[in-house]
């Protein structure tokens, strides 16, 4: 929750809190839409929801709790407004069984809901608070205070000083924020209560309510300013328009005005939540914390699968372990009644090595703690859990893979940790500036393209410019949560060419993003030496890649000169430069060695460049007449194929001028010319579809519960992942060997003072070496990492890596 407005543990008053149980679940799936049990059913919104009940009993310490639920069936606003809501997308039907799902979490954890046909859950949030707040209401309660959770920002016109307040999401499910009055009139310049005017005036496109047809956000504001409600803006209005023209309204606006009365107040009553709804309200008899029912609970968390939500929900109530059942047998029972583990003075690196191999049983447990250990093993012993997932391990023939990859890798991820990298400050600083500078001239050259000042952060205020005032066609974009066009950076690149504005607006978020993650972030996060220490995550991705964060490393762009310029601030020690080492190819040598191909394993043997050999079998040309277009294109083909692109994917990543037919043909091409690598990725899909997991080359498992999902898109998309994880995670495991051998070879050779491992991202590993030793390093480390796979256990293919030295990462040359 955002700084500044958390909620202190002492009260003297009692609290209930209204939960919008469809917005927060809406917002939940759409975060988390692949989320699956190992049995298909769909569970995103699920897990987004309890996670959000378990926070909010955790940062807002409830009394009481009531979930409003929407209804099917029309509303009194569709009855008055045939175009209530119309062209909004047919929820999911995986949205919709989540929903219907829902109600089981709310009777385990004992929470009243409540909903009426003709109205919207609003409508019930609109009415308990009336009945709480109003005083002639025969349930009014001068000690309770009321929270309001919502994904909607519909509920803030219910805030009421800090008596009715709205507890938000602003993205995805984890960023939320507490609106009291004084939060309102902040962000939006007027209270609570003139909300509905706002929307009066300016409409609302997720609810299609219409508003004065021309009037935006800015000019909405200043009216509701000035005049506050709608009705005594046009009182004034009737006496002269002095005042309107004096806030800078133009004829033509106040023109709108005129004409526009009747459907902004229509548009008002729309947008207005009720409080009168026809229904019974009374507070729980029993605190929130008395009325769970916890076989119920751990029953249905079990049949989920939210490991460690069991132990969450005995943190966020305050139970002690007696409360549970001991005689359920539930993974999530076993996991709430488990001892502080403090009283079993267990060694900190057995816990690390025990999470890792729990990792390696299965992926999907990323980054594991003591809660999902002592789930997965149903023990409360850390030392018998410990002994049940090692011998899992060996049951499953994984424990090379723990043995030979993640057990020797863990010191060497301490030393990286602990190590950190040098970062320039003052390069920093000077970037800040430059790129500051630069963003705001993108800044204005959109607002003169689109014709007006707008915040260009705000979505909300980028769709209603591009789509409702610009009218740039929208044909094949995606809608946000809400209803409206997404204005996310993958649907606006593909208006790329449709208007002038979308090139900046592109560039902008590129520049912002940097900025707020990287450049203004990263010096705040340095130690007293101007050392960065990024925390590797050994365990942190479901590929069995490496993860970073503080920040991710991973994520930042090399593709574009504007992301590469932030390696430039990662330097090197005085005496010092820094030495990287990165992986060619590496996944296509892969896909070579895996599938057996004959000619692609050609082709790395004689040591041709691929793009260009692909494109020579692809397009059918002679080798020295592939061009540079052809090579992209054939670059493209690799790694889409990898990835298991189809060929409307593939028509799109080749870029304009390729037809669906041009993809199609491009597509058979390949695979007639690669016919055994067609038939390893075939045998991959089908592999995974029957055994539910694939296998790297050193046999580490991914599973995929995606497989046998009744939602179409979710199985289509496991089995896209499916198709390129053993190849993905080859890679993965070469690159860990490689830092294990590397790291061994320093320490043989006495070097631990000269040579410290940095970073690994992606397929480059990053060194700090002392400078006279560059030379003499960096063909050893090379040839560790050529041959930490035998090439005769590989077809003749050669991993081939590339060292490059410099005083910064950005700042490389070749070695050797």
């Amino acid at each position: 929750m955002e700084k500044g407005k958390k909620t202190s543990a002492i009260k003297t008053r009692k609290r209930l809190i209204l939960l919008d149980v469809h917005a927060i679940l809406h917002r939940a799936y759409h975060a988390l839409p692949e989320f699956s049990s190992s049995k298909g059913e769909p569970t995103g919104g699920l897990y987004g929801l309890s996670t959000m009940l378990l926070k909010i009993v955790e940062e807002l310490k409830p009394d009481y709790i009531a979930a409003c639920y929407d209804l099917p069936e029309k509303t009194y606003r569709h009855e008055a407004y045939e175009g209530y809501k119309a062209g909004r997308k047919k929820a999911d039907d995986a949205l919709v069984s989540q929903i219907i799902r829902s109600r089981d979490i709310f009777k385990a954890f004992g929470i009243p809901m409540y909903e009426k046909a003709g109205f919207e859950a609003d409508d019930m949030l609109g009415t308990i608070v009336e009945k709480i707040t109003n005083h002639k209401s025969k349930t009014k309660n001068n000690d309770i205070d009321i929270v309001i959770a919502s994904g909607d920002m519909d509920t803030l016109q219910l805030v009421d000083g800090k008596k009715v307040q709205v507890y938000t999401l602003r993205k995805g499910i984890k960023d939320t924020i507490l609106y009291d009055e004084q939060a309102v009139l902040e962000r939006f310049g007027f209270g609570p209560k003139l909300l509905p005017d706002y929307k009066g005036l300016r409409g609302d496109p997720s609810d299609n309510i219409i508003g004065i047809k021309g009037i935006g956000e800015k000019t909405a504001t200043l009216l509701i300013k000035e005049f506050g409600m709608i009705e005594e803006m046009y009182k004034a209005l009737k006496k002269g328009e002095e005042r309107f023209k004096k806030i800078g309204m133009t004829p033509r606006v106040i023109l709108l005005l005129r004409e526009g009365e009747e459907e902004a107040k229509f548009s008002k009553m729309l947008g207005e939540i009720r409080r009168d709804a026809p229904i019974e309200f009374s507070l729980p008899e029993k605190n929130c914390r008395d009325s769970l029912n916890i076989p119920e609970i751990t029953k249905l968390f079990s049949e989920l699968e939210f490991r460690a939500l069991g132990g969450r929900v005995r943190q966020a109530f305050k139970l002690e372990s007696e409360s549970f059942s001991p005689d359920s047998q539930s993974e999530e029972a076993l996991q709430a009644t488990f001892p502080g583990i403090e009283e079993q003075s267990v060694d900190p690196r057995k816990i690390k090595e025990t999470a890792i191999a729990l990792w390696v049983l299965d992926s999907n447990i990323t980054n594991p703690g003591l809660d999902e250990i002592f789930t997965y093993s149903r023990s409360r012993d850390f030392g018998k859990s410990r002994e049940i997932i090692l011998s899992e391990l060996e049951k499953k023939g994984l424990s090379n893979v723990f043995k030979e990859i993640e057990l020797p890798l863990i010191p060497v991820v301490e030393k990286m940790d602990e190590r950190g990298v040098k970062i320039d400050k003052e390069y920093l600083k000077k970037l800040s500036v430059t790129y500051h500078k630069e963003l705001e001239k993108l800044e204005r050259q959109i607002w003169k393209l689109a014709g007006e000042e707008f915040n260009v952060n705000s979505p909300k205020q980028l769709g209603v410019i591009l789509f409702d005032k610009m009218q740039i066609p929208t044909k094949g974009l995606k809608k946000t949560e809400g209803g409206a066009k997404s204005t996310r950076e993958s649907e606006l690149t593909k208006l790329k060419g449709a208007h002038p504005i979308i090139e900046p607006i592109l560039s902008y978020r590129e520049l912002q993003k940097l900025l707020s993650t990287y450049i203004d972030n990263i010096p705040a996060m340095l130690d007293s030496n101007s050392r960065l220490h990024t925390t590797f995550i050994q365990a942190g991705s479901t590929t069995g890649r490496m993860a970073s964060e503080n920040p991710g490393l991973q994520n930042i762009p090399i593709k574009t000169e504007l992301g590469r310029a932030i390696r430039n601030a990662f330097v090197a020690e005085k005496g010092f430069s820094i030495l990287a080492l990165d992986y060619s190819q590496i996944e296509l040598r892969i896909a070579a060695f895996l599938s057996g191909d004959e000619k692609l394993i050609e082709i790395f043997k004689k040591g041709e460049d691929v793009h260009t050999a692909v494109a020579s079998h692809v397009f059918k040309v002679p080798r020295d007449l592939v061009d540079k277009e052809m090579r992209r294109r054939a670059k493209v083909i690799n790694f889409g194929i990898m990835y298991g692109m189809g060929v409307n994917a593939l028509r799109l990543n080749l870029g304009e001028g390729v037809t669906r037919a041009d993809a199609q043909k491009f597509y058979d091409e390949y695979f007639s010319n690669f016919k055994t690598l067609a038939e390893y990725l075939d045998k991959v899909k089908a592999s995974a579809l029957r055994l539910g997991y694939t296998e790297t080359f050193f046999g580490r498992r991914r599973y995929f519960s995606g497989l046998h999902s009744p939602i179409p898109y979710i199985k289509a998309s496991a089995e896209r992942m499916a198709v390129n994880a053993p190849i993905q995670g080859t890679e993965a495991d070469i690159i860990k060997l490689a830092m294990v051998a590397i790291y061994e070879q320093i320490k043989k050779e006495g070097m631990e003072k000269d040579v410290f491992p940095l970073l690994q991202v992606h397929d480059e590993l990053v060194f700090e070496v002392k400078e006279n030793l560059v030379e003499k390093v960096a063909p050893k480390l090379k040839k560790i990492m050529e041959l930490v796979l035998d090439p005769k256990k590989t077809k003749g293919v050669v991993c081939v890596a590339e060292a490059s030295a410099g005083r910064s990462w950005g700042e490389l040359a070749r070695v050797g």
